[in-house]
């Protein structure tokens, strides 16, 4: 059952209370544009299979999807998508990027679950 927690659901709805893994540059076109579009704040995690803070921070992050519905959240495997790791200069994993109308309004790196939580919080709430 715990392994399920941490399972990325793949949704083609921006915004479904869920993390929304994104595979292909066209995926993150699509979610990008209709986030954009909707002027809601995007939360992405980028991640690695490799990393285990990243394990640690998946459920917590799905949790935070369900709490946030306002929220369009993300999930980057950087191996798997390398360019839009490195437009977002991510050098370490997890970073959790804040985004709204396309503009990067702040980040978290590390599993920092208390400070991801805050910075949610101060993001939806504008």
């Amino acid at each position: 059952m715990a392994a399920a927690a941490a399972t990325v659901t793949v949704s083609p709805v921006a915004g479904a209370a869920e993390v929304i893994g994104i595979h292909s540059l066209e995926a993150w076109t699509i979610q990008i544009e209709e986030a954009n579009a909707a002027k809601r704040l995007v939360v992405i995690d980028f991640t690695a299979s490799w990393c285990p803070p990243c394990r640690i921070m998946a459920p917590i992050f799905a949790d935070l999807a369900k709490k946030f519905p306002q929220a369009v959240f993300l999930k980057v495997d950087v191996d798997e998508l390398k360019p839009i790791a490195e437009q977002f200069s991510v050098e370490a994993m997890p970073t959790f990027l804040f985004m709204k109308e396309g503009d990067v309004k702040d980040r978290v790196v590390g599993a920092a679950k208390d400070e991801l939580s805050a910075k949610l919080g101060l993001h939806a709430a504008q």
